[in-house]
């Protein structure tokens, strides 16, 4: 069976409709976050609760410790094992996120960019960051244009990339990002305004549901990929008496409501995904037959 594919923003609603198609298509879902990989942040990530787990099989929730780090490349092979286990079962795979690179990695397969390099790093790290972002212009002035040059990490991988591969970054993306693939995939919206009253309020439910406490028992040897999970460094600020709760909370949904703007512009960016725009008047029911009635691979 062809996999589905539901991306879209945090707070958009994708995994209770997700458990609404699988029911009507008899499939199984399987995770595109790369946060609710792990154990033990489920209220941060807003990772399903136990009785939606119950009402539909879910793959890779929970799948990973904290100490342990994941990756694009890492994701990939678990994901393909999965969905091809679910599909040799006569079931419909159906992928469910928001992480752009994650979701491409199936869609497209993994982008042949050089792996890190420790010692180019290191004299990339001490160079100041002036004359990093000059270089950059200079290796890939496409490529520098196209990232947030205030983010130190993005113009060092950028730069880093171009150096290691003789070319570009920019020119090596955009050979990956024609290839031609196909698959079935919706981009899930909701109006700006709904969807940022979504994440407000969702914030708020963690913190009801124990979201405290959940940090408290973090381990020391959380994984540099797990505690970059949006809430962790907010929530330790107010734990370490730094910030009133008050400001927790609204530094949690600022980052989320950023993160959202940034996964919509992602996914608008990339072909083959349908968009289906939902709204809180809308009929659950209503979408998921329009949905499954547009499952066409494009």
């Amino acid at each position: 069976m062809l996999p589905l594919y539901l991306v879209g923003a945090t707070g958009t609603g994708k995994s209770s409709l997700a458990i609404s198609i699988a029911e009507k298509l008899g499939g199984e879902i399987v995770n595109g976050d790369a946060f609710q990989i792990y154990k033990g942040i489920e209220i941060v990530t807003d990772s399903p609760k136990q009785t939606a787990l119950d009402q539909t099989r879910h793959h890779l929730y929970g799948a990973l410790e904290l100490n342990e780090d994941c990756n694009a490349a890492r994701y990939s092979e678990m994901a393909n094992d999965q969905i091809k286990e679910i599909s040799n079962r006569g079931k419909t795979p159906i992928i469910v996120g928001g992480s752009g690179l994650y979701i491409k990695s199936l869609t497209h397969g993994l982008s042949n960019l050089p792996a890190a390099n420790h010692e180019l790093r290191k004299k990339l790290d001490q160079m100041p960051y002036a004359k990093l972002i000059s270089r950059l212009e200079e290796c890939d002035p496409l490529g520098a244009s196209q990232i947030n040059l205030k983010n130190r990490r993005y113009v060092t991988r950028a730069l880093e990339i171009s150096i290691l591969a003789g070319k570009p970054m920019s020119e090596i993306k955009n050979e990956w990002k024609k290839n031609k693939v196909k698959f079935t995939g919706f981009l899930l919206q909701r109006p700006r305004q709904e969807l940022y009253d979504r994440i407000n309020l969702r914030v708020e439910q963690m913190v009801k549901e124990g979201l405290l406490d959940e940090i408290i028992s973090l381990p020391k040897n959380i994984s540099g990929t797990a505690k970059k999970a949006i809430g962790i460094q907010q929530t330790q600020l107010h734990l370490e008496g730094k910030t009133s709760l008050d400001e927790c909370i609204d530094s949690i949904q600022r980052s989320s409501r950023n993160y959202a703007k940034r996964q919509t512009t992602w996914f608008k960016r990339e072909k083959g995904f349908q968009n289906i725009c939902l709204e809180k008047k809308d009929d659950p029911n209503s979408t998921v037959e329009k949905i499954i009635k547009l499952m066409t691979p494009r």
